[in-house]
């Protein structure tokens, strides 16, 4: 497959990571359910509504970082347009942290458990969403972390990056990089791509584990922001899934 992300200037990719330290378990109880498990392991109750009809996002945010009201909207729709959920509530909140310039895996996990105060319970399940300034300890010269989701119903947004990134004039608007970003993310706790939603077709980038092998989906392991993005710059259009992850969602109780 040619490889249209040879020119890159800068190189960002969306990354998931789990929590080994959380086993499974073998039952659900809606009244305590489980949060701290691997990414993926909630991704039919998310897409199905056989345990849980109602979703809701609880977006914490730090001052200076809030997500845009559009970029929230599209995830919302999102969230209608591939699960059955009937009743879908995003709200968002300010949380006050003493704030770094970065961030490690667990300084996130300490974060939502410090502030989450939503937890799924009867026919309700709760996404936590951060968004944070600073950056991920993951970062290097040459990649830029913007997401991660790293548990089952938790993905945490380096807002910061996000606006360093969108604000390169060539570069993609805030709006479709914060969008593209988030929905990228939540994807993984739909279980895309072979995180606990099975694959119908086989198309896991065996280079880049959990991503899908398509360039223009949404899932794909790479952002560009730079000259050469020409599904974002010239059309400034949220990428969107393919249709083997589509397939793949439908599958496993999703639309």
């Amino acid at each position: 497959m040619k490889n249209i992300f040879k020119s890159v200037l800068l190189i960002l990719f969306l990354t998931i990571s789990c929590n080994e330290d959380d086993s499974l378990g073998n039952v659900l109880n809606t009244n305590n359910y489980p949060y701290k498990q691997q990414v993926g392991y909630s991704a039919s109750d998310i897409l199905s509504n056989k345990n849980f009809t109602d979703i809701y996002i609880e977006v914490m945010y730090v001052d200076g970082f809030r997500p845009s009201a559009e970029t929230l909207t599209n995830l919302k729709n999102f969230i209608g347009s591939r699960t059955y959920k009937t009743n879908i509530v995003v709200e968002e909140r300010l949380i006050n942290i003493s704030k770094k310039s970065t961030y490690t895996i667990d300084d996130v996990r300490n974060i939502e458990d410090t502030n989450r105060g939503k937890f799924s319970i009867e026919n309700q399940l709760v996404i936590s969403a951060l968004f944070l300034n600073g950056k991920s300890s993951n970062d290097t010269e040459t990649t830029t972390i913007l997401g991660t989701s790293y548990r089952n119903t938790s993905f945490v947004i380096f807002e910061e990056t996000i606006q360093a990134a969108s604000n390169d004039i060539l570069g993609p608007s805030k709006i479709i990089l914060e969008s593209t970003v988030i929905l990228h993310e939540f994807c993984h706790l739909l279980g895309l791509v072979n995180l606990g939603t099975s694959m119908v077709v086989n198309h896991e980038d065996a280079a880049h584990n959990a991503h899908c092998t398509t360039e223009t989906c949404l899932m794909y392991y790479l952002i560009e922001n730079g000259k050469n993005a020409p599904h974002w710059v010239k059309n400034e259009q949220i990428p969107q899934l393919d249709t083997y992850c589509i397939n793949d969602l439908k599958a496993n109780g999703g639309k």
